[in-house]
This record gives structure tokens, sequence and C-alpha cells, in this order.
């Protein structure tokens, strides 16, 4: 078992997120969806679904001929998960739900149980997969996604350059394709890993401290071994920044290739 020490706030996330949307040239959700076909009347947990991007994307690609149970265990997500369902008529239900622990459901409740880049974060990947595959009904497919041991290179290679530091393993990239995958392969009777890839094209420095920001945010705790407070992150990025303009000088922009592998099972 890997106790995760992590805490971030929903600025952060909202932060890399509309970083995504604005700079990467291609949609995740539609290469989800299209890897999904979803047919309609489906019944769809969607496990760590934070304030409701998936639920929305399911909704809107079913015509909302679905149902859809969303669950978290970040009441501030939630809130902003039950706003946005408010905003389609209460059309999901949304609830608390720790894949830490057994889920509130009958065995074979679902025909697809989603967990889009929360997976990771588990104490107990066995078990959280175990619980995962309960929910499922026979046939019933799983899917995840999380980042690839190649995600953000460049991210990482500018930290190590402007800091001349070891970098921390991630939850996501250290675990995902390897721990995560075995455990899914393990338990699932066919198995399946998709790579997306979306480069992140910065035509200016401020976008890609933006996110870096956001990423190393002292409310993320998993940089602890990197600095220690508030100073301590302020004296980094101010190192990042230096070594990311003298980068941005020599090739005329920065690319950041978010790499993310999409695991697909069945029961």
């Amino acid at each position: 078992m890997t106790k995760i020490d992590y805490q971030e706030t929903t600025e952060d996330l909202k932060t890399r997120i509309n970083i995504h949307d604005k700079y990467g040239s291609r949609d995740i959700d539609e290469w989800m969806l299209g890897l999904l076909k979803l047919e309609k009347s489906s019944k769809i947990l969607d496990v760590g679904c934070g304030s409701g991007k998936q639920l929305k994307s399911y909704h809107n690609y079913l015509d909302g001929e679905a149902e859809i149970v969303g669950g978290d265990v970040n009441q501030e997500l939630l809130d902003q998960a039950r706003d946005l369902n408010a905003e389609f008529g209460n059309a999901w239900t949304i609830m608390d739900l720790d894949f830490d622990k057994r889920f509130p459901f009958d065995d074979g409740e679902f025909d697809l149980v989603s967990c889009c880049f929360a997976i990771y974060y588990a104490n107990d990947i066995p078990f959280t997969i175990a619980e995962m595959h309960r929910a499922l009904k026979p046939g019933g497919q799983l899917f995840t996604t999380g980042p690839m041991p190649e995600n953000k290179q460049l991210f990482y290679d500018v930290i190590k350059e402007a800091t001349d530091t070891e970098i921390p393993p991630m939850p996501g990239s250290s675990r995902y394709a390897s721990e995560i995958l075995s455990a899914v392969k393990e338990r699932f009777s066919e198995t399946e890993l998709h790579i997306f890839e979306n480069p992140l094209v910065f035509d200016a420095v401020e976008p890609f401290l933006a996110y870096t920001g956001a990423s190393l945010s002292e409310d993320r705790r998993l940089w602890k071994g990197l600095f220690q407070g508030k100073e301590g992150y302020q004296k980094v990025m101010r190192q990042i920044e230096e070594v990311a303009h003298k980068r941005f000088e020599c090739d005329g922009e920065l690319v950041m290739t978010k790499v993310v592998g999409g695991i697909l099972a069945e029961k």
C-alpha cells in the first residue's frame, strides 16, 4: 500500500486544464469517446469526477440518454460538479465517493466505470481496481487515464536544469504504466493501453511559467523535497523562469508534449 501525501487547490487544477485547452491542438475527450463507443441507456460511474468535466462529456455525447453517477472526496470540486449538474437540470447523481473504501454499490451495476487523472492517488491500487471490477456488469468496461513516463518532458528538463536537483517520483507517471496497468491486467479479462499525445506549443514564456507554477504550488506536497515554504517556492520559480527564457530565446517557442495513457479493460 502506498500513502500519497497530496493536496491541490482547485485553482491550480483549473489553470492547468485551461492551458491544455488553449495551447494544445488535440481534444482528449474526443479521443476518449472514440475509444469507448458508448451506447445510449448506458449506466456510467465516473470515479474521482472532480468538477464534473467527464460527466458533462458523457451527457452531451449520449444526448442525455444515460444514467450517470459521479463521485469524489474533494468537497470543493463536488460543489462545482453540483453547480454544473444544475445547469443540466440535475441530470446526474453527484455523491461522496472515496476510492480507498468499498464503493456503495451492488455488484454489477454499471456498463462503464471511468477514472480520469485520479486513480494513481489511490492508496491501495489492487483494492481500488477490484472495486471498479466489482461494480461493473459482465462485459462492462473500465477506462482510466494517467500520465506516461514520457509525459511533459520539457517541464522536468527545465526544473532539473534550473535547480540541479533530481525530480521526485510523481504518483502518475511513476505508477500508471507499471503498477496500475499490471493491476488492471490481473483483474480484467482483456486490457488495452492506448496513447494520446498532445504538444502544448507556447509562443511566450508566461503560460509555461503559469503551468509550472500551478504544478509546483506549495499546496502540492509532492514537491516538498525541492523547496520548503513560500520563499523556497518563489526562489525555485525564479530559477525556472531564467532557464525557460534562455530556452525560448534559443528556440523561439517552448513545446511541452502531454503523453497520456488510456487503459481500456473489459470485465
